[in-house]
């Protein structure tokens, strides 16, 4: 066996993941009703923002690659790597779809990924190899049993971390406390970014055109980490469906995590609070028009 078949058999080994819960469903608006394109047989396009993931890719993408039923498009989305990120990933699987990410940050690579999908379904997914595909299928049942939005979560039944400190996880759980409080939601694990939806919702999302010039200081609201908690939130305040899926986290294979536990925690702090914000705006504004209608 080689070191990297080695690698990939001790990150993805382990029992099968549990089946989702459900999350309370806020009513902050009227959910939007299903669109006919629904399938209970959709296609999946995965998205894996990178940079420099070279190592990691060499695990991860023939793991989610394997994944039955199968996963039909999977996008690397890269942002400048300089350790042959692309290369590797053209290398280990011909198939992969490359994409260029426009401006800097993880939320403009999601979104430059999102743009290019062509699945019913769209699957976040992390490149240093800490969530697991084989728990891809759990997320797109949840999806197919009637759910918008499937959140990952390693804090309901079934789910796990081997790699979360307990201060991470103690502040976790008052953001947590916090967007339940500000949108009406159950999550229990908000700053988990392992996600899948409906590729129908995209427009909803409102998400910064990737074509967008880049600011000359600075980024563009939802370009950056933040956009995990902004996805988490508008979907929240659309009055969608959200399932929670039990899953297990973990330890990055190999490079260092970007993590900053106290600088994180706060851009997600004030994160909830703008999009809360942002939610009051839009709820008045449509409120005013219903009474001159």
């Amino acid at each position: 066996m080689s070191a990297v078949s080695s690698a990939r058999a001790a990150v993805y080994g382990g029992p099968a993941p549990a089946a989702p819960t459900h999350a309370h469903r806020p009513t902050r608006r009227p959910r939007p009703q299903p669109q006919p394109s629904r399938t209970p047989f959709p296609t999946v396009s995965v998205i894996v923002p990178t940079r420099n993931e070279a190592r990691n890719l060499e695990i991860v993408l023939p793991a989610i690659a394997a994944v039955r039923p199968t996963v039909h498009e999977i996008i690397v989305v890269d942002g400048n790597s300089t350790d042959g990120t692309v290369e590797t990933a053209q290398r280990v699987l011909p198939w992969v779809k490359i994409v260029r990410q426009t401006r800097k940050g993880k939320g403009n690579a999601m979104a430059c990924g999102f743009a290019a999908a062509t699945g019913d379904v769209v699957v976040m997914f992390d490149a240093d190899g800490s969530a697991d595909p084989a728990e891809i299928p759990a997320f797109v049942s949840a999806l197919v049993a009637g759910a918008d939005f499937a959140k990952g979560s390693r804090f309901t039944p079934g789910g796990g971390s081997d790699d979360i400190t307990l201060l991470r996880k103690s502040g976790n759980a008052g953001l947590n406390g916090v967007a339940n409080a500000l949108f009406g939601t159950s999550y229990t694990d908000l700053c988990y970014g392992y996600n899948a939806f409906w590729a129908d919702l995209l427009p909803l999302l409102e998400l910064p055109p990737i074509d967008a010039p880049a600011p000359a200081e600075g980024m563009l609201w939802g370009d950056g980490f933040e956009i995990e908690t902004v996805l988490n939130c508008r979907i929240a305040a659309a009055g969608l469906k959200i399932t929670e899926v039990p899953s297990i986290e973990r330890q990055r294979v190999f490079g260092d995590t970007n993590l900053r536990t106290f600088a994180d925690g706060a851009r997600v702090l004030r994160t909830l609070l703008a999009e809360h914000r942002r939610a009051d705006r839009r709820s008045n504004i449509s409120a005013a028009r219903d009474r001159r209608l």
